[in-house]
């Protein structure tokens, strides 16, 4: 019989998803930037290579620790690669195309899981912060000091809207035409990004 050596446990059936639940925990206690595979791999007591393996990058883990089925930045390369003045119809636009898509259900499901205190409300706020914000927040900062209310304040509206329109499906904005919305909340969106917010 072949004696196992010590160290790190060796991929196996289980390997996957322990490392999935240490990216959960770590994302959450610690944010997307201050979190590193090596640091992944050693709460999951794994090498930090399979790691890289099973999901390629961090941003691809993270992807995948949140359970999304759509990678965030190619859903908000449009929103990015926009002026300032165009960041909130722009992001409307992407979220609702997001949220209008077969991928509903399962993004719905995510946003349910966490707002009924099944979920990680920390990995939710990562999400938010360091994924879908961060670029933004620079961008927005001004006077100095009002991007983060800025960006909250859109999150807020956006939350608002993904409840009213597609969890509890309150008519008329339940079968509003997608663009019909953005027409609607995008300059809301806007004010709260570049107009006066009392700061």
């Amino acid at each position: 019989m072949t004696a196992t050596r010590p160290g790190r446990r060796p991929g196996n059936s289980g390997s996957r998803d322990r490392i999935l639940e240490s990216a959960r925990e770590l994302f959450a206690d610690n944010g997307f930037g201050k979190t590193t595979i090596r640091a992944i791999a050693a709460r999951a007591e794994v090498d930090a290579a399979l790691v890289h393996h099973y999901f390629g990058n961090k941003h691809a883990l993270f992807v995948a620790a949140i359970a999304l089925p759509v990678d965030p930045d190619d859903v908000l390369a449009p929103v990015r690669a926009g002026p300032v003045d165009e960041i909130g119809p722009r992001l409307a636009t992407a979220l609702l195309g997001v949220w209008d898509s077969p991928h509903r259900d399962a993004i719905i499901a995510v946003f349910r899981t966490v707002i009924g205190g099944g979920g990680d409300v920390g990995l939710l706020r990562t999400f938010l912060l360091d994924i879908v914000f961060d670029e933004i927040v620079p961008r927005v900062d001004h006077p100095a000091g009002t991007g983060p209310l800025r960006v909250e304040l859109v999150a807020s509206q956006m939350a608002g809207l993904m409840v009213m329109r597609y969890i509890l499906r309150i008519e008329p904005l339940a079968s509003l035409p997608a663009g019909r919305v953005v027409e609607i909340v995008g300059p809301t969106l806007q004010r709260y990004l570049t107009g006066d917010v009392g700061c």
